[in-house]
């Protein structure tokens, strides 16, 4: 990647700081997708598991690490086999078993109100209903479940049920608004329908960039000390100019 780095000449001077069209903005996307690809690789989608695993796994991710969430994940799936061990425990016995993920005690009830909110309104522990169900539909249920907001819902309908959702944790959302594919000042939920409406109905495309997104954030733009210098975006990147 510093190899190809080293050998652009950015033109930062001809960058817009936010394309004036939908059809720029969709241009600049392609662009980013494709190289990003180009440096990190082109991951295909291959479902990560039931929506209900997802869904749980996916909170307990919540602020921290992959390796944490992993390691949390197994514990209680060690300890209560099945969803319904899980809604029935004692909270105490809940945040015991996932204590390594962090905030277990935030997580722990969360866990349990979105499980007994299920029974109480299906009767059973699925999520698998919502295979049938158009993107738009399926995220309105899941977000109306206690705890489960716009990157949560997204997280289970793009890695469980293959629908096009573009998650946008911190990585993607700072990318983005350096980048300028979202407007300033645009809220990480605002992000998710305008990366979506550019994204369309390509599955393949709304998984490949939400990952290599997240590397590019983690590796090369960085929250405090983004390393322009070898950027693969750094001629197309308004912020790259600072």
């Amino acid at each position: 990647m510093r190899k190809r780095c080293e050998g652009m000449k950015p033109e930062l001077d001809t960058v817009k700081s936010h394309p004036n069209s939908f059809a720029e903005a969709n241009s600049r996307l392609q662009t980013v997708d494709a190289r990003l690809a180009d440096a990190y690789g082109r991951p295909e989608w291959v479902s990560h598991g039931s929506p209900i695993d997802e869904l749980i796994g996916t909170v307990l991710s919540q602020h921290t690490s992959d390796t944490n969430t992993a390691r949390a994940y197994a514990s209680l799936r060690e300890h209560f086999p099945e969803w319904s061990d899980v809604a029935a425990a004692s909270t105490e016995d809940i945040v015991s078993a996932i204590r390594s993920g962090g905030l277990a005690n935030l997580k722990a009830p969360r866990i349990q109100r979105v499980l007994r909110e299920l029974d109480a309104q299906l009767g059973t522990l699925s999520l698998d209903a919502l295979a049938g169900q158009s993107l738009e539909e399926a995220r309105r249920w899941l977000v109306s479940l206690p705890g489960v907001g716009l990157k949560t819902a997204s997280c289970v309908l793009l890695f469980s049920l293959g629908l096009p959702a573009m998650p946008v944790d911190t990585h993607v959302h700072r990318v983005c608004l350096r980048l300028g594919l979202i407007a300033p000042y645009t809220t990480a939920d605002a992000a998710h329908y305008a990366l979506e409406s550019m994204i369309g109905p390509n599955r393949e495309v709304a998984y490949r960039l939400h990952l290599n997104l997240i590397q590019h954030g983690r590796a090369v733009c960085k929250a405090r000390a983004p390393l322009c210098r070898r950027c693969v975006l750094a001629d197309i990147c308004p912020s790259a100019r600072n």
